[in-house]
């Protein structure tokens, strides 16, 4: 198994070195095709009127100055990845709901799947003062990766899979539960200051759409659900 990885949260975030860790102990070989710097939510937007600069980092590794999406159309169109399957993430926060088309992470999968190579969104819903185990996430990554992969999987059709942020100690994989992107939008709120309007909302108060994905990842349960193109 041949695997493209790549993220929106830049080449040296902790979530794609967990994502690394995953693939390794499943024995596949992969490629790094993934931004230089951070590209968190910015959804599906691609470089068209300015070339992108790639830079190598390591055997296999490529760092590129642009976004999610336009590092999967390089590995594919110029970079010569040949992969048999995209992982993206793993995302420090989630990816649920209205964030489907608001993530770089989700885009980057998207994009794989357009081409009609299978892929994978994977992110790490956070709560605020509690540590991400990031190895805890890597094991439990390969074990969904094992189950999910043996499952049939549409054309032009991907999986985002949600981890829910569990305290300490809590090891074995959480029951995963197949559901739909929540319907209700995100909480919108602003304060003023000196600067402008900053965004205040608050991300744990969504609503928790019954038998949703942020139902599912809000009450300590994997979230996956089956997205279309």
């Amino acid at each position: 198994m041949r695997v493209l990885l790549t993220n929106d949260d830049g080449i040296h975030a902790p979530g794609l070195q967990a994502l690394e860790e995953a693939v390794r102990q499943l024995g596949w070989q992969s490629v790094v095709v993934a931004p230089a710097f951070e590209q968190s939510q910015c959804g599906h937007r691609v470089t068209t009127h300015q070339p992108l600069k790639v830079e190598a980092q390591g055997e296999n590794r490529h760092a590129v100055h642009g976004t999610p999406a336009d590092c999967v159309r390089l590995a594919l169109f110029a970079l010569d990845a040949r992969p048999d399957l995209v992982l993206s993430g793993i995302n420090a926060g989630g990816n649920m709901g209205q964030d489907i088309v608001i993530s770089g992470t989700v885009a980057a999968a998207r994009e794989a799947a357009y081409h009609g190579v299978r892929s994978l969104s994977l992110s790490h819903y956070l709560i605020r003062d509690l540590h991400v185990d990031w190895s805890r996430a890597s094991t439990w990554i390969a074990e969904i990766l094992r189950e999910t992969l043996v499952q049939e999987q549409p054309q032009r059709a991907f999986w985002n899979i949600n981890l829910p942020h569990l305290p300490p100690g809590a090891d074995p994989l959480p029951p995963r539960i197949l559901c739909r992107p929540a319907h209700s939008p995100l909480n919108v709120a602003y304060t003023s200051n000196e600067h402008g309007y900053a965004y205040s909302a608050s991300y744990a108060s969504r609503p928790r759409d019954p038998g949703s994905d942020v139902e599912a990842c809000f009450s300590g349960n994997v979230a996956v659900s089956l997205l279309h193109v």
